[in-house]
């Protein structure tokens, strides 16, 4: 494919600002609304007069499809991907911004609930190519390159006959550089809590691909970074918390615990797994 990386770097950054909007909301922040862009929907202008000829044709800008594996947490949704969609709306108004959910079960939900469809890949790339689009660049909102960055490489490539120009970005965690800036990110959004007699554990998803040492390469650049009170343990693989729990006795002089979900949305493993008031969640161990 072309232009792999175009939107990279504006990516990571929107995505590693969206983390910060998903603890928010696991706190029962109040949700804003989801900007006119519809769950399924560019916020296009049909009547765009066509830009430098390669890229558009008359009346149909270039595309920017954002990918998500998406959530059935309505309010949630609105803040955290919907907040990506915003920003890059904002910084990209030459682009059609188009959502699509990887996850066809929370599409079908959605559907069935609430009546809202929503796009995934393969209907959101179909529809570009039958309003014309000539250009295509697809940023996904995942953290790591897992299986479902994998399967939305597989997936694009088949279109790439499709349109004259097509890239994809990367996931937030892609380079040394990208660790850094999101280290630097969660040590100024949890300063307030940073106070020496706190532990801040963070929970990510974890998942069963090789992208999965992404946990422990951040909690690497966390201890390097000096920020020894930090820990991340993950809900699926490993470290797990029960690791994250040994670490902290380990360390002792604790008084607090903060737990924040390292996840771009808010939704059943932070309400549920991370705040929940079962005996097994990790505000109760």
């Amino acid at each position: 494919m072309k232009n792999k990386t175009v939107v990279t770097r504006v990516g990571c950054a929107i995505l590693a600002a969206s983390l910060f909007f998903c603890g928010c909301s696991a706190g029962g922040g109040t949700a804003a609304n989801e900007s006119g862009a519809a769950d399924n929907a560019a916020a296009s202008d049909e009547a765009a007069t066509a830009e430098s000829g390669d890229e558009t044709v008359a009346g149909v800008k270039p595309e920017l499809l954002v990918v998500s594996f998406g959530t059935s947490y309505n309010s949630s949704r609105s803040v955290t991907i919907g907040g990506i969609e915003s920003t890059l709306r904002e910084q990209f108004p030459d682009y059609d911004v188009v959502r699509a959910f990887t996850s066809q079960t929370i599409i079908d939900k959605i559907k069935e609930r609430d009546g809202v469809a929503i796009f995934n890949v393969t209907e959101a790339l179909d529809d570009a190519v039958s309003r014309g689009v000539k250009k295509i660049v697809v940023q996904p909102t995942h953290l790591m390159d897992g299986f479902e960055y994998t399967d939305l490489k597989e997936e694009l490539e088949k279109y790439a006959d499709k349109f004259d120009a097509v890239a994809l970005g990367e996931p937030l965690l892609t380079d040394d550089a990208d660790y850094e800036a999101l280290v630097f990110a969660l040590k100024e959004k949890m300063s307030a809590y940073d106070d020496g007699k706190t532990a801040i554990c963070f929970m990510g998803h974890g998942t069963e691909a090789d992208s999965n040492e992404d946990y422990a390469i951040l909690q690497q650049k966390m201890t390097e970074a000096g920020l020894s009170n930090y820990y991340v343990a993950t809900v699926e693989a490993e470290p797990t918390f029960t690791d994250v729990i040994d670490a902290v006795k380990e360390k002792g002089g604790y008084t607090k615990a903060v737990l924040v979900p390292l996840m771009v949305v808010a939704g059943d493993h932070a309400t549920n797994d991370m705040a929940g008031d079962e005996d097994d969640s990790w505000k109760s161990l």
